[in-house]
This record gives C-alpha cells, structure tokens and sequence, in this order.
C-alpha cells in the first residue's frame, strides 16, 4: 500500500519526503485538536480526586 502511494505521488523523492512529512503533521494536529479532545471525554477516569 505505502508503496503503491509513493509511486503515485508527484514529483522528484525529496518533495514526495515533504509531503509525506506535511501530512504526517497535519494528521497529528488533527488528532490533538480534534480526535483526542472528543475521546477524552468519554473516558471514565477524568474525574480524579485525591
């Protein structure tokens, strides 16, 4: 699979680095401004007293 999209990108393979490094980035804020925010919420331990 990862193969078959580095064949199908653009360019030479320094720009396909960068834009397989531009989408890893963006994956992540994604996950941190979006996914782990929403999750947090449904899981039961988030309300901790000592």
């Amino acid at each position: 699979m990862y193969g078959w999209m580095w064949r199908h990108m653009p360019g030479p393979w320094p720009l396909r680095l960068v834009i397989v490094l531009a989408v890893l980035v963006g994956v992540f804020f994604l996950l941190m401004d979006v996914v782990f925010p929403w999750v947090e919420t449904l899981m039961p331990y988030g309300d901790v007293a000592v």
